[in-house]
């Protein structure tokens, strides 16, 4: 058939034939003809080379077989050809001796690896680009829409309704159809900067400040986000010198004699997540009616990214959790902080082990935290021929502290990126056969609640038609591979997902040497029930599309990078973003992404 004729097929057409060929079906329909017209005449031309080859006349010869004039009148077709009987005597040799050379000139012409002989389908794999400047641009652009004092885009901030604008915004330039969904959820804010010091009076001073009464007092201010930063759904407090509040020594807030001692008072605990985590402390303290809860970072990353300090790092606490513990509401007057080693020491000599009076404390945490904000889920789409759908996605908000170049701007800005390559090879292949959608996700850091209202609002679609969500969540490596590592790990919870990985990240590793033999690449298959040992984490956004589903497990893959020391702290800054790392999961990914847009099959 020539192009003339193939050209008066529909594009649907067209791919059901290379498909019957078992050949690639991505492209416009002028490459779709192309490839029909030559892998034809590359047919044609190696069934005539078998016909015409000494060595097979000879065989047939010498089999006594016969073929027919009849069955080879001129012109005929390839199909023809390949349907034509064979007729003689039964000689099992000569037989298999041509039923293999057929296999094999199949499975050259056919591209064809026939599941029932062992082999896999060859799937038509095309790398998507990645453009390394871009992907820093945006999140350069990501990090200067944070919080002018503190640097965050925490969720329900201007700051976060700002950033989801601009995602938005570089979705509609792409070609996306462009919507911002916006969900009431609980939320806390941080309303001014908070005040942490400590009081010595002197043995002039009647009080800690003031012209005339403070005399000698000595006064120890904590700085706000190096020495210590408020936590996830802490209350408010306006605790003064003056007040003398007490602090109760919690240990490693394992003793629970000690909790039930320290109502009316500022619990202190000592340790980090290795004992309790921020839900269950903060939760205790609810129940408890504690005044406040300082806990103190001693375990994690200590020395390691300033001095030998352990910087104070931001956690969230389970809203529900917390409520619950609180007798059926949020506690809005037990501020929680968590502080530094080094500011925990120093706390520790003036107040807990002083030999003296212990300091006076001053505490002043202005926040609010028993209201519903609003947050942004920004979404472009490319609607394709039928309603079956891919979503790929990050959350861009970050902890309210700090830039989070790495959590979640990295995979926000890796996100924009995968978009806008797919965009270009829509526009050059055309209309998708499934629906591809692009989603950043507010409200993440305070648990999950920008995707997981998301897939509630969406559930009967998703439910339906969701083929695969794709999570990109601190998807990067650190600069200084000698000291951090150079792992990326790529997990998904479904078998046929977990082996298109691995092809397409060894195609990878052909194609595009260069950069991932740079990378440890490692892969996981977590396909195991919520509960189970081997099941998918649900510390990102993906959880919600594979456990809240209704009736099913949704299917997804997720990438997690190495070395992010800073994670959670205002030192997570643009200062170590290694733009590169990100071309291996949103190549990896968006390739994934094309395929399953343009092959319904998979």
């Amino acid at each position: 058939m020539d192009e003339s004729a193939l050209s008066k097929h529909s594009v649907a057409e067209l791919k059901d034939m290379l498909r019957s060929q078992g050949l690639p079906v991505s492209g416009n329909k002028s490459l779709l003809i192309q490839r029909l017209v030559s892998t034809e005449a590359s047919a044609e031309k190696v069934w005539d080379e078998i016909n015409d080859a000494p060595a097979m006349k000879e065989t047939a010869s010498m089999k006594n077989l016969s073929l027919e004039e009849e069955d080879f009148e001129s012109p005929l077709t390839f199909k023809q050809r390949m349907s034509t009987t064979v007729y003689g005597p039964l000689n099992l040799g000569g037989l298999v001796a041509i039923g293999l050379a057929l296999i094999m000139v199949t499975a050259t012409i056919f591209v064809i690896q026939p599941a029932w002989l062992g082999f896999e389908r060859d799937y038509d794999y095309e790398l998507i680009d990645f453009d390394q400047t871009q992907a820093r641009n945006f999140a350069q652009d990501l990090v200067d829409l944070g919080h002018p004092d503190w640097e965050g885009r925490m969720s329900g901030s201007d700051e976060e309704a700002n950033t989801s604008q601009y995602i938005s915004e570089r979705f509609q330039e792409m070609g996306y159809d462009a919507e911002i969904n916006e969900f009431q959820v609980p939320m806390h804010s941080i309303d001014s900067e908070p005040s942490f010091r400590l009081c010595v009076r002197g043995a002039l001073s009647l009080a800690c400040e003031g012209l005339i009464f403070s005399g000698d007092s000595q006064i120890t201010p904590f700085q706000h986000r190096v020495d210590y930063v408020i936590q996830g759904f802490s209350g408010q407090s306006e605790y003064m010198f003056d007040e003398d509040i007490t602090v109760t020594d919690l240990g490693n807030g394992t003793d629970e004699a000690l909790w039930q001692s320290a109502t009316g008072t500022i619990g202190y605990v000592r340790g980090d997540s290795s004992k309790l985590g921020n839900t269950e402390l903060y939760s205790n303290a609810a129940s408890n009616d504690l005044a406040g809860l300082i806990s103190v970072n001693k375990n994690y990353n200590c020395g390691k990214i300033e001095g030998n300090d352990c910087v104070p790092i931001f956690k969230g606490t389970n809203y529900d959790a917390l409520v619950e513990a609180n007798g059926g509401s949020i506690p809005t007057d037990i501020p929680f902080i968590s502080m530094s080693k080094d500011a925990g020491e120093i706390f520790e000599t003036m107040v807990i082990n002083s030999t003296g009076a212990p300091a006076s404390i001053e505490l002043i945490i202005d926040v609010t935290n028993d209201q519903e904000l609003t947050i942004y889920v920004p979404c472009g789409t490319i609607q394709g021929r039928t309603s079956e759908l891919v979503i790929a996605g990050g959350h861009h908000d970050t902890v309210y502290h700090g830039q989070g170049a790495v959590d979640d701007t990295s995979g926000t800005s890796s996100i924009l990126e995968m978009a806008r390559q797919i965009a270009e090879v829509v526009n050059e292949t055309g209309t998708p056969e499934r629906t591809i959608r692009f989603c950043t996700w507010g409200g993440e850091e305070e648990g999950l609640w920008g995707s997981r209202a998301y897939v509630e609002q969406m559930q009967s679609s998703l439910s339906d038609n969701l083929r695969l969500y794709i999570n990109l969540d601190m998807n990067h490596v650190d600069a200084d591979f000698s000291e951090r590592g150079n792992s990326l790990r790529l997990f998904t919870n479904n078998e046929d997902d977990y082996g298109h990985i691995v092809r397409i990240t060894d195609l990878y590793k052909q194609e595009r040497s260069e950069i991932a033999d740079k990378y440890d690449i490692q892969f996981s298959l977590l396909d195991g029930a919520q509960g189970d040992e081997n099941q998918m984490p649900c510390n990102s956004d993906h959880c919600p599309f594979v456990y809240d589903l209704n009736g099913k497990n949704g299917r997804a893959v997720v990438c997690y990078g190495s070395g992010s020391w800073e994670y959670h702290t205002y030192l997570d800054s643009m200062d170590r973003f290694n733009e590169e790392s990100l071309a291996i999961s949103t190549t990896v990914y968006g390739t994934y992404m094309r395929l399953l847009a343009y092959d319904l099959s998979v």
